[in-house]
């Protein structure tokens, strides 16, 4: 049976420097933990929290976040931002005043994709939910598949992670690099984590909270986009149940992609040091 967790203790601190706004916002006018989109599963009512990282989103974020809510109303919404440059942050803020479940934690400099997830569960997991979805800031994960994620954990999964590459899976990028060093990352990481996940570098998961606090977030050592891999391989090696979900990868029609050479490099090193890092 799956359990909520919402009177478990707090969470570890939050990593680096960041600052935290709207949970004390003055617009916000319920006291206790914020409001929750609740989903019933086995008689338990789970608290959910999308988490998204920005960096110089600005030019997405504030549709993402609409199309979000359009979908699901009562949901929450925390943007974990790296002091962009570009004001991403203030277009959140204004957003705020439209949107009571919406949060944001602003970080002190450009301190990376995984610093950014891992701050913002820990910061769900101090203000008491449940579920977690990690989301890209710049649409490339539809919203529309969080309901079918969120299925997968009612159905008693620990982790449903979107997949590219499995039946019903698909992407938009016509980049042929892109496209091979995605697929051969895929392949690779396979070959050496031996989890028998098609797209282990994904990026669009559901979380329990159970299952973020058997990870152990201080453990994740990834700086960038092996994390992904990083958090699943663990969960994989406690014994956890993972479940991939076919999604459609979107490439981003606006905005600078933030892949480069070092990331991609770091990922073919890194899933080599995790397998004998946790034999």
């Amino acid at each position: 049976m799956l359990r909520a967790f919402s009177s478990v203790g707090r969470a570890p601190p939050l990593q680096g420097g960041c600052q935290e706004f709207k949970s004390l916002n003055a617009h916000h006018k319920k006291e206790g933990n914020p409001s929750f989109l609740l989903f019933k599963i086995y008689g338990w009512n789970m608290k959910h929290l999308v988490v998204i990282p920005t960096y110089n989103e600005s030019e997405n974020i504030e549709n993402l976040i609409n199309r979000i809510f359009e979908l699901y109303k009562d949901i929450n919404v925390l943007v974990v931002d790296d002091s962009s440059p570009d004001n991403t942050s203030g277009i959140v803020r204004n957003l705020q005043q439209k949107y009571a479940n919406l949060y944001l934690l602003v970080q002190k400099g450009k301190q990376g994709l995984a610093n950014a997830y891992i701050n913002g569960f820990k910061w769900g997991m101090n203000n008491g939910f449940d579920l977690f979805t990690s989301c890209d800031g710049d649409f490339s994960h539809n919203p529309v598949y969080i309901e079918q994620l969120v299925k997968k954990i009612e159905e008693g999964y620990d982790i449903a992670s979107g997949s590219r590459y499995i039946k019903g899976g698909g992407t938009t990028e016509k980049n042929f690099f892109r496209n091979f060093i995605s697929i051969g990352g895929n392949i690779w990481a396979d070959f050496i984590l031996r989890t028998k996940m098609k797209d282990i570098l994904e990026g669009y998961s559901t979380y329990t909270r159970e299952a973020l606090e058997k990870i152990d977030l201080d453990s994740i050592t990834a700086k960038g986009y092996i994390f992904q891999a990083e958090m699943k391989y663990k969960a994989f090696i406690q014994g956890l149940k993972i479940v991939e979900v076919p999604i459609l990868f979107e490439t981003r029609t606006t905005g600078k992609s933030k892949m480069d050479l070092s990331i991609i490099f770091e990922a073919l090193f890194s899933v080599v040091k995790l397998r004998f890092k946790n034999k």
